[in-house]
């Protein structure tokens, strides 16, 4: 139901996409989902693919535009993800879906956050997203897999929406993007 409402806004931000990035419209990537089972989540694309002389992509800071910054700020890259969603491979609540790479750095208990399926929003979401630490969103995870009820995650969307609006916790400290779990975890 939520793709058909954003059916309008989504053709809009594709346009957009097409116009600011070019092609392709959509970024997909390799996530971890329910029981550790991998799939591909899809959202639109925010960053230009610009490389080195080597061929390797330059970083992060260098390729997201202002255009996609707007988008990941506002949370419209995440809209997309309503189709992954409708495949069952996410919930709307839940823990958000890492990369596969991150799997070896998971203690134990932190790897129980893949006993239920991902999700578009979550807990640690609404207390403070890309503004926490690894370990403060693992236990955020945990705490919501712990208490995960029908108001819960009714409050948890609507909290979702005022933290979209008010932009809180988009950024990790002073970077655009979230540091790498699994370099965080090697320089320990």
């Amino acid at each position: 139901m939520a793709l058909l409402i954003l059916l309008p806004a989504l053709a809009m931000i594709a346009l957009l996409i097409l116009i600011f990035l070019g092609s392709p419209v959509f970024f997909r990537q390799k996530r971890i989902g329910l029981h550790e089972k991998p799939f591909t989540i899809i959202k639109f694309r925010t960053m230009l693919n610009l490389y080195d002389a080597q061929g390797q992509l330059l970083p992060d800071m260098q390729r997201l535009t202002r255009f996609g910054n707007f988008l990941r700020s506002s949370s419209l890259d995440e809209l997309p993800e309503f189709w992954n969603v409708l495949m069952g491979d996410m919930s709307v609540v839940g823990p958000r879906p890492l990369p596969p790479e991150y799997l070896p750095y998971y203690t134990p208990q932190e790897a129980m956050r893949h006993q239920i399926k991902p999700g578009i929003t979550g807990w640690a979401q609404i207390h403070g997203r890309n503004s926490l630490t690894w370990e403060a969103k693992f236990a955020y995870d945990l705490w919501y897999l712990q208490n995960q009820n029908l108001w819960l995650d009714i409050k948890i969307v609507w909290m979702t929406f005022f933290k979209v609006i008010q932009r809180e916790g988009i950024q990790a400290s002073k970077q655009d993007t979230m540091p790498r779990l699994d370099m965080i975890r090697l320089a320990k």
